[in-house]
């Protein structure tokens, strides 16, 4: 069991190590958008968890981890020659879902921003008399309430 600012130091070590050889070692041209986001050391210094995402359709996706897999030994000697530990961790792969979760929430929110100043510039024309019956429809639906806001 290592201590966990040594497994701390052996994860950052990890991570710089296998970034520098997939951008400037690894001669496949696969190789191109894959950004490593994280590695996680087990406590036995026996697996080396690496997260990474790849900027891409979902076939580039399955392209990269064919391509990860393949390296794999490539990529383990490499980080044995910077680590100096008596045991090189075993290298498993993990795709990181994390940038795709923020850019499908990043798009929920300027969607729901822009429906809200849609109700919004709605609401104003509604109060001047136009439109008031659609406007409280609308604002029904969108928040599933059953009587009309109060005239501000």
């Amino acid at each position: 069991m290592a201590n966990p600012r040594t497994l701390a130091r052996i994860a950052a070590r990890i991570k710089e190590r296998v970034a520098y050889a997939l951008e400037f070692e690894v001669s496949d041209p696969r190789s191109g958008f894959v950004t490593i986001t994280e590695v996680e050391v087990s406590k036995d210094i026996s697996i080396a968890r690496i997260s990474y995402s790849v900027l891409g359709t979902p076939a580039d996706r399955t392209k990269v981890a064919r391509m990860l897999e393949g390296a794999r030994g490539f990529l383990q000697s490499k980080i044995a020659r910077v680590l100096k530990t008596r045991r090189v961790p075993r290298i498993v792969w993990t795709y990181d879902e994390s940038i795709e979760y923020a850019a499908n929430m990043d798009k929920l929110i300027r969607d729901a921003k822009r429906r809200d100043a849609e109700i919004h510039d709605r609401g104003f024309a509604a109060e001047s008399g136009e439109d008031r019956e659609e406007w409280e429809e609308e604002y029904e639906e969108f928040t599933g309430e059953d009587e009309s806001p109060p005239p501000s």
